[in-house]
C-alpha cells in the first residue's frame, strides 16, 4: 500500500478536484484505491456523495465518519474506532471527512510536544490517522491511499502528511501559490525532522503502529492555467517560468539555481487545463469529468472536452503510478 497526500497550503488551487477525479481513474485501472478525506471543510466528501448520504452521516448518527472514529479518543474514553470505508465500486473506497474534525486540532497540538517524553497517549493521538488509514486500507486490500487534506499549516494537516509516504503539489499559475511553496516546503522538512525525533522516543512496547513520516516530495501539479491557441497566456507564463526553480529551492532545499524549463522538468507532473464549463455538470452527477455522458448533458464539444480529460489524468495517474511503484495497466 501506497500513501500519497495532495497539498498546497494556498486554497483554490484544484486540489480536491484533483484527488476525486485521480481516485477514480485509479480504480479505473483495476487499482482498489482509498481515497480520505482528512480536510474539515468536507469538500471531497462532497464530490462523491449526494446530500441525502451527508445528511445520513453527518446528522442521523450513523457514525461514518473519519470524526466518529477519533471521538473516544478525543474524549478520552477510548482508543480510535475502526473505520467505515464508504464503498464507490468494487476498486474504489472513501473514508468520509466531517466538518466536526476541526475539533481534533486542539488535541493534536499539545500531544506533539508530550510524544518528546515518549508518553504512548500522546504517540496514540498524533497516530490516529494513520492507524485508521491503515485499518481501512486493510478492510478493501486498497494498493493506493489518496489524501486530502485542507490549505494550512496546522497540526490536522501535520498529522496527516505524517501519514503521507509521498506529497504531490498541486500549484495554480499565479504568485500565491508559489508563496506557498515557499511556506510549505520549510514546514514539510520540520515536520520531518520533529516526527523522527519523536520516533525515537516512541516505547518500543507500546504497541502502536507508527507511520514513518517519508513525506517525500513527488512533483508538483500545475491546475487551472489559462490556454490559448495551445500555449498558456502570457499573464500566467512569468509565474509558470518560476516553478522549478521555487521547487527545487524551497522544496527540495537545493541550492543550484540552475532549474529546467516547466516543460522539461521531471518534477513536473502534469499541466492540466481548466475544464470550467464541465466542472457544475459532474458535481451535479458526482462524477469524474472524463465519466460524463450525453445524458448528463455532455454533447457536442463537451464530449471532445471529456475525452481530452479522460486523457490528461490517465497520463498523470500513470506517472504518479510509476514514481510510486505501483503496477498502472
Amino acid at each position: 500500500m501506497k500513501t500519497i497526500a495532495f497539498f498546497n497550503n494556498k486554497g483554490g488551487v484544484g486540489k480536491t478536484s484533483l484527488v476525486y477525479h485521480l481516485s477514480w481513474m485509479f480504480a479505473e485501472h483495476g487499482i482498489r484505491t482509498l481515497a480520505v478525506d482528512l480536510d474539515p471543510q468536507a469538500n471531497l466528501s462532497s464530490m462523491f456523495l449526494d446530500e441525502e448520504r451527508l445528511v445520513q452521516m453527518w446528522d442521523d448518527g450513523e457514525k461514518s465518519t473519519i470524526y466518529d472514529s477519533l471521538e473516544p479518543l478525543m474524549n478520552r474514553t477510548g482508543d480510535i474506532l475502526p473505520s467505515h470505508v464508504e464503498r464507490m465500486n468494487e476498486c474504489l473506497g472513501l473514508i468520509p471527512g466531517n466538518l466536526a474534525l476541526s475539533r481534533f486540532e486542539d488535541l493534536l497540538s499539545e500531544n506533539w510536544s508530550k510524544c518528546l517524553d515518549g508518553e504512548p497517549s500522546a504517540f496514540r493521538v498524533i497516530t490516529a490517522f494513520h492507524r485508521i488509514i491503515v485499518s481501512a486500507a486493510e478492510q478493501m486490500s486498497a494498493e493506493v491511499v489518496l489524501i486530502d487534506v485542507g490549505p494550512n499549516l496546522g497540526a490536522i494537516n501535520r498529522s496527516a502528511l505524517i501519514a503521507a509516504e509521498q506529497v504531490v503539489i498541486p500549484l495554480a499559475p499565479d504568485m500565491f501559490s508559489l508563496q506557498g511553496l515557499k511556506n510549505f516546503g520549510p514546514s514539510l522538512r520540520d515536520w520531518r525532522k520533529g516526527w523522527k525525533k519523536r520516533l525515537d522516543e516512541l516505547p518500543i512496547n507500546s504497541g502502536i503502529a507508527a507511520p514513518s513520516g517519508a513525506m517525500q516530495p513527488a512533483g508538483y501539479v500545475v491546475m487551472q492555467h489559462g490556454i490559448r491557441e495551445s500555449r498558456p497566456v502570457k499573464a500566467y507564463q512569468k509565474w509558470l517560468d518560476r516553478i522549478p526553480g521555487v521547487y527545487r529551492v524551497c522544496v527540495l532545499a537545493e541550492t543550484n539555481d540552475n532549474s529546467p524549463a516547466l516543460q522539461s522538468d521531471p518534477y513536473n507532473l502534469a499541466l492540466l487545463k481548466h475544464y470550467r464549463s464541465l466542472m457544475p455538470m459532474a458535481m451535479e452527477v458526482h462524477k469524474p469529468i472524463f465519466s460524463l455522458k450525453s445524458a448528463d448533458g455532455a454533447i457536442g464539444a463537451h464530449l471532445d472536452a471529456v475525452r481530452n480529460c479522460y486523457t490528461d489524468f490517465e497520463k498523470l495517474a500513470k506517472k504518479i503510478a510509476e514514481n510510486a511503484g505501483i503496477a498502472f495497466s
